[in-house]
């Protein structure tokens, strides 16, 4: 339902009394100099308890170009380095178009930052994601616009430069066009990335009744380049679509100097990493929707490790995973009420293996094959007294080579609105999350003679408990509590030995994860010439766990994430826009492990210029002060250990775009599959 809240000034000059000669039913001589009508137009909107955000508008003055970039300003939603993250759930799943994909988050991130802004219709957000889109727990579904045959061929170009401690470079190209019942989509982006990152480690080791201190100062530089190409062709309600990810050229290194001496971790791709998926979907008159998708991951890297001149390590990992997923969905209306059904079937094989060259050591050759099947049934519908809701349930039943169970997932949504003025929302959800491929594998990687990855082959996934409440207030303003419970969590974590003088990262399970929070979402406007939106989080989290390793921890701590984002323009309307903001975050924990406080400004400045603003220059400085670097600290139960990060978020990037035909539609006189790679 469109609704816009209207706000009339009136500025009129008052005749003298001698000249009224109207009588007292009609309006005479008085005249009405100037009349100025603002329209606000809502930027949030609930039903069935789905927020639609109108993200294009939030964003039309910000120095963002693509829509990865344009996602952390959606409410609740916080952005770290490029990473999205969702306040109020416990991980969230970005799909397009309201349809499943089977890419990993790398290779999503990568379309999303190629894909232009201006393709953006709008954003849902959904804390517990209906069962017909085939994600479990939060999701942002990202909805582009339809291209239609009065829009002929239209598209952006772009040209990228990116300078942290090395310069990286990108270019694009994005094009749609629509003819009678067809229409096409193609995304395409090269990207030459180089990146850099230090971290500092103390540890402070108890080993055979004495401490000993390790220190380690560690560079990390990466080198790829990354081509993306997404294309699909859609005749009627029958799509086709092709994604795929090609990174060569890559280059990991390590170089570290410490108590243990100089070292020099080099991981290289002995083959392209390549990530090829094409699904298929079709969407009948009569609710009847079918598809499929197969996806093919490939991935073949060495390590060699060194000391000094002296070779240490010298391995190969490797990574085949093929995938098939197929679905039917069934959706019919009886009265107010729309029924759904569905059944849901996957099956994944990945064959990987780990070899040691140097020194002789066992590694592993082995399939891991998965089957996940699924049905579900839902509702939805809508009362004229102002609820409206959505409900499923799903039975889910997974097997691997280590386990097989069941699962119920049960999911809920509703919004209560008696005016667009004051919308209030309920979600819960429940959803199991399983290990990645790799770490079921039980591999090693080491990184120096102290420190050393382990893989867990008896890892359990964890079942995410997530519950929230919303009060929209005016269509703009939010307030959102929530509780996330996640039963049986794990997570990677630094332990010392008890047993000699090393550092073991393994994912473990714990008892328990928890978090309860409040946040406020507030914008505001000032004459059109400020724009600003203030986002305060405070929440309270506990991490516990009875057995983590040889030890126990139980980890409270209150947290506060608050940020103040500014867009300034000279004059309204004007083609230049200034971005200034600001972002602190404190109180974090990570099993037995707990963070600084962290802070940084960002600034940007948007220019647009050319026929109908078909230019575009984006300059942009994240972490100005550099200040934005984690600092965790452990100091439990004989555990006493330090990372802290450097140059990790400081960043400046300038951005050149081109569209033609504007993508702005003419006036008529329309994933989790971040379990995939080695990890390295």
């Amino acid at each position: 339902m469109k609704r816009l809240t209207f706000v009339f000034i009136a500025m009129y000059a008052v005749l003298p009394m001698t000249a009224r000669t109207e009588t007292s039913d009609s309006i005479g001589a008085e005249q009405l100099n100037e009349v100025v009508v603002t329209g606000e137009k809502p930027e949030i909107k609930g039903q069935d308890g789905i927020l639609v955000v109108d993200l294009p508008s939030i964003v039309e003055d910000k120095p963002v170009t693509n829509i990865l970039e344009a996602l952390g300003y959606l409410p609740g939603v916080v952005s770290d380095n490029g990473a999205i993250g969702l306040n109020g759930a416990s991980s969230v799943t970005i799909i397009i178009n309201g349809e499943p994909t089977a890419m990993p988050l790398q290779n999503l991130y990568q379309l999303l930052y190629s894909t232009p802004v201006d393709r953006l219709k709008n954003v849902e957000i959904m804390y517990s994601a209906p069962a017909k889109y085939h994600v479990n727990g939060a999701v942002i579904n990202v909805v582009l616009k339809t291209p239609r045959p009065l829009d002929g061929l239209t598209g952006q170009a772009h040209l990228g430069y990116g300078q942290t401690r090395y310069a990286s470079y990108s270019g694009g190209l994005n094009a749609t066009y629509a003819v009678k019942d067809w229409a096409f989509d193609l995304n395409w982006s090269l990207a030459r990335n180089h990146t850099y990152n230090r971290q500092e480690t103390s540890s402070n080791h108890l080993f055979d009744g004495s401490r000993h201190m390790i220190e380690d100062d560690m560079r990390q530089i990466g080198k790829n380049l990354s081509n993306t190409i997404y294309a699909s062709a859609s005749y009627k309600k029958l799509k086709v679509t092709y994604n795929g990810q090609i990174t060569s050229k890559i280059r990991n290194s390590s170089l570290s100097a410490g108590t243990f001496g100089d070292f020099s971790n080099i991981y290289k791709d002995l083959s392209p990493t390549a990530f090829h998926n094409i699904a298929l979907r079709y969407v009948s008159p009569f609710g009847l929707t079918v598809g499929g998708d197969y996806t093919d991951y490939y991935e073949r890297r060495s390590q060699n490790l060194h000391k000094g001149d002296v070779q240490q390590v010298s391995s190969e990992n490797c990574q085949d995973i093929g995938r098939y997923h197929a679905y039917i969905d069934m959706e019919h209306t009886a009265g107010n009420w729309m029924i759904g059904y569905s059944v849901d079937y996957q099956h994944s094989a990945d064959k990987s293996r780990q070899t040691y060259f140097f020194p002789a050591q066992p590694g592993f050759d082995n399939a891991l094959r998965e089957d996940v099947a699924s049905a579900y049934a839902g509702t939805q519908t809508s009362f004229e007294w102002g609820l409206s809701f959505n409900a499923s349930v799903k039975a889910e039943y997974f097997h691997n080579n280590y386990r097989h169970n069941w699962n119920v997932v049960p999911q809920f949504g509703a919004t209560f609105y008696k005016t667009p003025a004051s919308i209030f929302q309920l979600n819960f959800t429940s959803n199991r999350v399983y290990p990645s491929f790799w770490e079921l594998h039980g591999g090693t990687a080491y990184i120096n003679d102290y420190s050393t990855i382990l893989g867990n082959p008896a890892l359990q996934p964890y079942m995410n408990y997530t519950g929230q409440l919303s009060y929209i207030f005016r269509q703009k303003y939010a307030a959102t509590f929530y509780v996330l419970y996640l039963d049986d969590y794990f997570v990677q974590l630094p332990y010392q030995s008890t047993n000699d003088l090393h550092l073991v990262f393994q994912t473990q399970n714990m008892n328990f994860s928890r978090t309860v929070g409040l946040q406020l979402h507030v914008p505001f406007n000032v004459k059109n010439i400020w724009d600003a939106t203030a986002t305060v989080n405070v929440s309270h989290g506990r991490q516990k766990s009875d057995r983590f390793h040889d030890i126990s921890f139980d980890n409270k701590r209150w947290g506060l994430y608050a940020a103040l984002n500014n867009t300034l323009r000279f004059t309204s309307g004007s083609p230049l826009s200034l971005s200034i903001d600001g972002t602190y975050i404190s109180g974090q924990i990570q099993g037995p492990g707990r963070f600084g406080p962290l802070w940084k400004i960002d600034a940007g400045v948007k220019w647009q210029f050319g026929k109908k603003r078909c230019y575009e220059f984006v300059v942009k400085a994240n972490d100005i002060f550099g200040s934005c670097n984690p600092d965790m600290k452990i100091k439990v139960a004989g555990q006493d250990y330090r990372m802290k990060s450097h140059d990790m978020n400081r960043s400046l990037s300038m951005t050149f775009t081109w569209r033609f035909n504007g993508f702005r539609p003419k006036e008529d006189t329309t994933i989790d599959t971040s379990r995939y790679g080695t990890g390295k």
